[in-house]
């Protein structure tokens, strides 16, 4: 059982002696990002030791903060960073961030995001984790998340909050995603960009950029189609994002913010381990008799305006307003299409000022999202609908938020104190057109309050240390009744809990300089211990070939999140992340099928581990980047990920082996006038080994399993114009 006090004591030994030796240290250290030398420094001696600000801003902790200065995990990542790399999957950018762990199943657009294991209970689809598109919620009201809109060819940069934000956002225990788009491009330009690569992988697009005195403008369109490495996964995407900025004065800004996606996949399944073995990229054979695939139209429209209320710039106020439409037809047993028709806003107010002499800041917002619209329900005719509806559900879900944060200056330039609240109220309302079954709704709301401390040893290096509580409401697909619950007449399942944990982390961060050495001279590093009380933890299950879901009385988790990144000499570049999970189920108790009497029976899982999620999680990447001449820089990269097993459902019946994948890729930029053509290519996983990338959790039927990528090639080029 987890004692925060013997756990306090010994990680504050220990961040004392690590903050002992960073200062008595002669190895340079520095972000790997770009940054500014500290008021005051000067170019001295070689064996001077140099401190570095942060100047990294963020906002996904809902001011502007430099990294430094936040009491949380966080970083930022600059598309400078993946700009030779595949760019096809979220794990093909984010794959080094500790406590990240990503399960990709069929590309980029089913993927599993988990952080500290908040998230790996989706089968599919995104939970636990907040996600945006430049600050608007890709998130659904419920918390669910699909990621089609996001076009690492538009976005400029990503930044990951990791840990409990329930303070914050509605419905994100694990963390925070915010995917923001190019718009801080220094002048016009306009690229053309076309990518190959295995199993019929083909994307072409264009981006260009419009910059005057008073107006940006960016439009991205990107057009993918591949045919996947298993059977009957074949997809394509047309994806377009646009960004339109003007600055109508010095302090205030306007940006209008929209989307549009249209595509198909297809989805071949999960495997027994005897399937698996025989031929791990065949298809389920129900899937593909059932054509099971999803098609997705949805578009946003949104509209921002932030402003400084006064010259002194201690007043600022956002509102952000945006309309979504959404289309999906979805075919597994029966043929659902859903349409969505949603309208959100949100506003914050921040002000700064002294109080006591001290620097101290308020802010204050909230978050208002409603969701409706029917869904229709027909038989299921080799992935044809009938022509007779069988089911109409008008649905309505919706979530409004309000919190509060207030940073407190307690030690000058030394300790700060951050406090956090949230108060949040998601509504679920469906009501059947057909059916004489019983409307339903059911209300989720709860206050979620953190605490947080930030200690700085140095200008540039940071303890960290909070406490926090977190709530998370079921999806509105895990809400679907079941035979065997208290009410099984009713649309909505009616015993289902909203999820709730404590949190607590302790934490360093830093980035120095060492200027005189040829070695060791940029060193960005991070290690974070976490622990989560969750109660109620919402888990999957089947039941009669169905999957619904259930509550788990108590889940304990603990782990350690190490990350780095060294200039080992001047263009050579190590970068790792670690993270070591132990996750058990404390109180939990599952029904089970009994062969033998064909009723199910409850047998405990006391002291089991959490499935699909690894006890060790390694990512390593060694890079070397070099200007070759005045007009070509060329690159390579070689990246390996060590994942251990995982378990495939609560009762620890079936593990999954780990698996080790190295993969390599290498480019050249070359430059000539207002031209840039820059050329990438590389292969995944070079050993071709066969492993399982994905784990269908807690399936009754024993499929589990789901194939990583083998061997695959993937190539580039971007022609870019600047004016």
């Amino acid at each position: 059982m987890f004692r925060p006090m013997t756990v306090w004591l010994c990680c504050c030994c220990l961040l004392s002696g690590i903050g002992s030796i960073l200062v008595g240290q002669t190895r340079p250290l520095t972000p790997p990002d770009t940054v500014r030398i500290a008021p005051g420094a000067t170019d001295e001696s070689a064996d001077t030791l140099h401190y570095l600000l942060d100047e990294i801003v963020v906002t996904g902790t809902r001011t502007h903060k430099k990294i430094i200065d936040i009491p949380y995990s966080v970083q930022r990542i600059d598309n400078s960073q993946f700009k030779y790399d595949r760019k096809v999957s979220v794990d093909d950018v984010l794959g080094t961030v500790p406590g990240l762990f990503l399960q990709s199943r069929y590309g980029n657009h089913d993927v599993r995001i988990s952080i500290r294991g908040f998230g790996s209970r989706s089968n599919s689809g995104i939970r636990g984790v907040r996600i945006l598109l430049d600050g608007i919620p890709e998130s659904e009201p419920d918390g669910q998340t699909r990621i089609e809109a996001i076009d690492f060819n538009s976005v400029g940069s990503i930044e990951v909050v990791k840990g409990n934000a329930s303070s914050l956002y509605t419905n994100a225990p694990g963390g925070v995603i915010n995917f923001i788009n190019d718009i801080d491009f220094p002048q016009t330009f306009a690229v053309s960009f076309n990518d190959f690569g295995s199993y019929n992988l083909r994307r072409n697009g264009f981006k260009t950029g419009i910059r005057s005195k008073h107006y940006r403008f960016l439009l991205t369109y990107s057009y993918h189609n591949a045919d996947g490495f298993r059977d009957h996964s074949k997809d394509y995407w047309h994806i377009m994002n646009t960004v339109l900025e003007t600055k109508p004065n010095e302090r205030s800004s306007l940006q209008v913010l929209g989307y549009y996606v249209n595509g198909l996949i297809r989805l071949p399944g999960s495997l027994t381990r005897a399937q698996f073995d025989a031929d791990p990229f065949q298809a389920n054979s129900r899937d593909v008799a059932r054509d099971a695939k999803r098609v997705t139209q949805k578009g946003r429209v949104g509209l921002r305006f932030r402003a400084f209320l006064d010259e002194d710039r201690r007043h600022e106020m956002e509102l952000t307003t945006y309309g979504t439409i959404k289309y999906f037809e979805r075919t597994s047993g029966v043929y659902r299409i859903i349409n969505r028709y949603g309208l959100g806003a949100s506003g914050r107010y921040v002000y700064r000022s002294l109080l006591a002499g001290r620097e101290n800041e308020f802010s204050a917002g909230g978050d208002l999202l409603l969701q409706t619209g029917p869904i229709e329900f027909y038989q299921n005719i080799n992935g044809r609908r009938s022509d007779i509806l069988t089911g109409l559900t008008d649905e309505t879900i919706g979530n409004s938020g309000f919190y509060f944060q207030n940073g407190f200056n307690l030690m000058t330039n030394k300790l700060d104190l951050l406090l956090t609240g949230r108060y949040d109220k998601v509504i679920f309302d469906q009501k059947n057109q057909i059916l004489s079954v019983q409307n339903a709704r059911r209300r989720f709301e709860a206050f979620t309050p953190k605490a947080a401390l930030n200690y700085k040893l140095m200008p540039s290096v940071a303890v960290y240390t909070s406490f926090g509580r977190s709530f998370e409401s079921p999806a509105g697909n895990e809400l679907d009744n079941f035979p065997t619950s208290s009410s099984p007449n009713i649309l909505i399942n009616p015993d289902l809990k909203a999820q709730k944990s404590r949190n607590f982390e302790l934490g360093i961060k830093g980035n120095l300089l060492y200027r005189g050495t040829s070695f060791f001279n940029n060193i960005y590093f991070e290690g974070t211990f976490f622990n989560s009380v969750i109660d109620d933890e919402i888990v999957p299950f089947e039941l009669f070939g169905d999957v619904f879901f259930r509550n788990a009385a108590r889940t304990n988790r603990s782990g350690l999140e190490l990350g780095a990144n060294v200039e080992l000499v001047p263009g050579v570049r190590l970068e790792g992340a670690y993270t070591f999970s132990d996750f058990q189920y404390d109180e939990y108790s599952v029904s089970q099928l009994d062969s033998s009497s064909g009723l199910y029976v409850d047998r405990s899982v006391d002291g089991r581990v959490v499935p699909s999620v690894p006890r060790h999680n390694l990512s390593l990447n060694l890079s070397f980047e070099q200007r070759l001449s005045g007009t070509v820089t060329g690159f390579m990269k070689g990246n390996l990920r060590s994942v251990s097993g995982m378990y495939a459902d609560d009762l620890n019946s079936a593990k999954s082996e780990g698996y080790d994948v190295l993969s390599i890729n290498a480019g050249l930029d070359l430059n000539f006038g207002r031209f840039n053509l820059l050329l990438n290519g590389g292969v995944n996983n070079i050993t071709d080994q066969t492993y399982i990338g994905f784990i269908n959790i807690n399936s009754q039927t024993g499929e589990f399993f789901e194939a990583g990528e083998p061997r695959n090639y993937f190539a580039g080029a971007r022609l870019g114009l600047r004016f």
